[in-house]
């Protein structure tokens, strides 16, 4: 019986090993300074071409923008660095800035000293450690990247990035930094905190667990709507790079009217308006 058993259980081994993802490996790593990992394939897929905007366009942000380069530069040259948490209102620059100061720092670096750039998914953190893991065995330095980081409850991706962060035995590799932008300002609802605070036996220990996750990012930097004048400045930065054949009394009027068809002022909404504007431009050359 049991021998006859045998070939069955090596036909079931062999199917398990077939579809069990590869051991992940660092293979391809000098090709490019920007990957998004992928751990469904166990494998980081490149990037050959980051979309990213110049650091000089990024108005508005001045003090974040400072912040923000001198800690990725730090990092770059193996300084102490630290893990950065970008909040506030959307459409303010926040994952443009960390792709803008990723480019400028390397820009200024010999390439086999540049920054890696890796693109994690919020959905993907519960395998953060493995990825850590991985660069670990690295001589690169590693920005890695979460973009709209939020949690509705603590599940596993929440409990997995908290440890990495601080508290996990093996510690967060010296060659890496973790990058993150959010919407919120302690990463999680306000009617969450709220809850607990109304609910848990001692309020104030259970409002510090949730926002504890937070205050594991050691440099902090929070985005707000912009100013009249500073969504302006944003436009005239953006026509000046682009050399759009419109005065400034133009330029200001239909860039305020665009603003208030959309409801607020932001680089996002100014970088829509320009685009917009410079295809409605280019409208009479084409005809011709």
């Amino acid at each position: 019986m049991t021998t006859d058993l045998l070939p069955v259980l090596e036909r079931i081994a062999s199917a398990l090993e077939r579809l069990a993802p590869p051991a992940a490996t660092l293979d391809g790593l000098d090709s490019t300074d920007a990957f998004v990992w992928q751990p469904e394939r166990s494998r980081l897929a490149p990037v050959e071409q980051v979309a990213h905007v110049p650091l000089d366009l990024l108005q508005g942000i001045e003090s974040q923008r400072t912040a923000l380069l001198e800690n990725t530069r730090h990092f770059a040259h193996g300084l102490p660095a630290n893990n950065a948490m970008l909040w506030g209102s959307r459409g303010t620059g926040k994952s443009s800035l960390v792709k803008a100061c990723h480019a400028a720092v390397n820009a200024q670096l010999p390439a086999d000293k540049h920054v890696v750039l890796i693109e994690i998914e919020r959905e993907d953190l519960a395998s953060l450690s493995d990825l850590l893991a991985l660069l670990r065995t690295s001589d690169r330095h590693f920005i890695v990247f979460c973009d709209d980081l939020s949690f509705e409850r603590e599940d596993r991706d929440y409990k997995a990035l908290k440890s990495v962060l601080d508290g996990g035995i093996a510690g967060r590799p010296a060659n890496v930094l973790f990058y993150a932008t959010s919407n919120r300002r302690h990463l999680m609802p306000r009617d969450m905190i709220d809850n607990e605070q109304s609910t848990a036996i001692n309020p104030s220990e259970a409002v510090e667990e949730k926002i504890s996750l937070s205050d594991r990012f050691g440099l902090w930097l929070g985005f707000h709507l912009c100013s009249q004048d500073t969504y302006l400045d944003m436009v005239r930065a953006y026509a000046h790079e682009r050399h759009l054949p419109i005065t400034d009394k133009d330029l200001v009027a239909r860039a305020l009217e665009w603003a208030t068809t959309r409801g607020n002022r932001s680089g996002r909404v100014a970088a829509q308006f320009i685009d917009d504007l410079t295809a409605d431009l280019a409208e009479p050359t084409k005809k011709a």
